[in-house]
């Protein structure tokens, strides 16, 4: 019985099988660092843009993902994908070469939906226009990163964004029919575990789709790290943040897709906590967290 209805799940019902993410850089950059807002970043956003794993951005967007398809089938028998444009910002761009990379990729037959992720601030009628028309070819999808609803906190992490940015891209994407999956950063420095109940409690009461947990992962070469490095912040231990993880899930509507409950940052690059390089060991750990808590309570856990 599954605990939380997770993108597996999601995909399964509505694609008809098991579905990969093929991480996609297009080459883009972010007015968070091209001198827009600023040229430092948010100050959790490694050099990769958030984009570590993704393709080498001089391949085209066709190469990118017949050597990513490549590289997942030899391992496994999938013959479906989602076109994750991940590295940077990829609705910062003339539209033109927007509607150019996003079309490459719905050409490939392989890949069923596009998954973009973006900033709030970077969502222009005219691109949600294109997004929305995109959609009537093959599901679209948009990545937006929240992190926390706190707009101090935000400006500590010096994300030059908002809260009422992110809502009020939110209601422009809903109102045209396009699906947002939230990025919600559990962990954050100075955020009490309440003021992450209230961030995670502002996803279940909205009209996300989905959401992506992440824990905080402090990496080599960002603002965070420095901080860190200079008066270390407290950070999640493997138990703390399996339990705190169960709680989010909790308050979660079961029709809403969990795409993620952790993450794993690149481990050359991960200063803290090193216990999140070991995927496997964090989700053993939380299903045995999810196996205790039933035992304890003497009920299943079901969102899905």
């Amino acid at each position: 019985m599954n605990r939380y209805y997770s993108f597996n799940d999601y995909c399964k019902a509505t694609f008809g099988e098991k579905v990969y993410r093929l991480s996609l850089n297009a080459g883009l950059t972010c007015p968070n660092r091209d001198g827009t807002l600023s040229t430092s970043g948010c100050a959790f956003c490694s050099a990769g843009g958030s984009g570590d794993f993704a393709a080498d951005a001089s391949l085209s967007i066709r190469m990118q993902l017949i050597n990513a398809r490549e590289r997942i089938r030899s391992k496994t028998d999938c013959r479906k994908f989602v076109a994750y444009f991940q590295a940077f910002t990829n609705t910062y761009a003339p539209l033109s070469r927007l509607r150019s990379i996003y079309e490459e990729a719905l050409a490939c037959p392989d890949v069923v939906a596009l998954s973009i992720a973006t900033r709030s601030d970077c969502l222009s009628d005219e691109v949600i226009a294109l997004l929305a028309e995109l959609s009537q070819v093959k599901p679209v999808w948009i990545e937006l990163g929240l992190q926390t609803i706190f707009d101090d906190t935000l400006s500590k992490m010096n994300t030059q964004t908002t809260f009422a940015q992110f809502e009020h891209a939110l209601s422009h994407l809903s109102a045209n029919g396009i699906p947002v999956i939230a990025h919600l950063i559990l962990g954050l420095p100075g955020e009490t575990k309440d003021m992450m109940r209230q961030s995670v409690s502002y996803i279940a009461n909205s009209n996300v789709s989905g959401v992506k947990l992440q824990l905080l992962h402090v990496l080599k070469g960002t603002k965070l790290a420095q901080m860190y490095l200079e008066n270390p912040f407290p950070v999640f231990t493997l138990e703390e943040y399996c339990d705190f993880v169960i709680d989010c899930i909790e308050m979660l509507p079961p029709h809403m897709v969990i795409h993620r409950l952790t993450g794993d940052g690149p481990k050359n690059l991960l200063i803290a906590p090193q216990w999140s390089a070991d995927k496997k060991n964090v989700l053993n750990t939380l299903n045995r967290r999810f196996a205790e808590r039933d035992s304890w309570q003497g009920k299943e856990y079901y969102n899905g």
